[in-house]
């Protein structure tokens, strides 16, 4: 789909980024409702994102954790690197308990589900651009707890042990991915996938690569669609 740029009005400008287009049409009827916000432009995976942030410049990415060329993080990443100080705030149906600590560490402003509604979106997006951080109020407390030191909760899940790339590596296995595969999309030696391999196991206590394999298949098949 070609970049989408939508005209011009006073305020706050934002880009969506959604491979989704009903998301998208969705994300931007509601935006175009406030009067001092509007949709800049709209793209469906992170090179269309990448190109319109650097030529529509946005006052702030509204963007999902899942695209067809890219991981969300690494659109994160990718971003920051170009444009350091743009906003970026995530919408996604993915537990936040799993992605949201992600987020913030890659440089993002917030987090929100997209089950949350127009009214939390909102809110989001106006503290996100007023400066501030938004996730939701449980996770707010458990990132503090990280910050201060105190002892917090164990981890909701063995998978939150993964690193940003270990995590996508898993979710690539978890679609059926073989190692070459996965090497070639993340542009990485098949050595490198081969020592995140190892390192996912070890992180997941699981001991064959069949094993790994089942329990990534599994874990990507209860998933939520993005």
């Amino acid at each position: 789909m070609k970049l989408n740029v939508k005209a011009r009005k006073a305020g706050k400008r934002l880009l969506v980024v959604d491979d989704h287009p009903m998301m998208r049409q969705g994300l931007a009827q509601l935006i175009a409702h406030e009067p001092d916000l509007s949709v800049c432009a709209e793209a469906e995976n992170g090179a269309q994102a990448l190109a319109a942030i650097t030529e529509q410049r946005p006052d702030l990415v509204l963007a999902d954790i899942s695209l067809p060329d890219k991981n969300g993080l690494e659109l994160i990443k990718d971003a920051l690197a170009l444009h350091p100080g743009l906003p970026i705030l995530v919408i996604s149906m993915h537990d936040e308990s799993l992605y949201a600590e992600r987020v913030l560490r890659a440089g993002g402003r917030g987090y929100i589900m997209k089950q949350e509604g127009g009214k939390k979106l909102m809110e989001a997006i106006r503290r996100v651009l007023g400066g501030g951080i938004y996730v939701s109020e449980r996770m707010s407390a458990r990132i503090l707890e990280l910050f201060s030191g105190q002892p917090t909760e164990k981890d909701p899940t063995p998978i939150s042990r993964l690193t940003d790339r270990e995590f996508e590596v898993f979710q690539w296995i978890g679609q059926g991915k073989g190692t070459r595969e996965i090497a070639d999309h993340l542009h990485l030696s098949v050595k490198t996938v081969e020592v995140h391999r190892a390192n996912i196991k070890r992180k997941l206590e699981v001991r064959t690569a069949p094993e790994l394999v089942r329990y990534a298949v599994q874990w990507v098949a209860a998933q939520p669609e993005a």
